[in-house]
């Protein structure tokens, strides 16, 4: 099950899961040769992106 790195509501979740003794890990760009890509939909992006530009999904800091 995924969840938005951008909703509210994560804090709330990541710390339900935490107390019942699941590992919660943030989720950063992953790096295909010399582009970021989104784990999200896989767009590829240069290093200086910030957020994905094809569905919009961005890492949490």
């Amino acid at each position: 099950m995924g969840t938005s790195p951008n909703d509210a509501g994560d804090d709330v979740f990541d710390q339900f899961l935490t107390d019942r003794g699941h590992t919660v890990e943030r989720v950063g760009w992953e790096q295909e040769y010399n582009k970021k890509q989104c784990p999200e939909c896989g767009g590829l992006h240069e290093d200086s992106a910030t957020l994905c530009t094809v569905c919009g999904w961005e890492p949490t800091a």
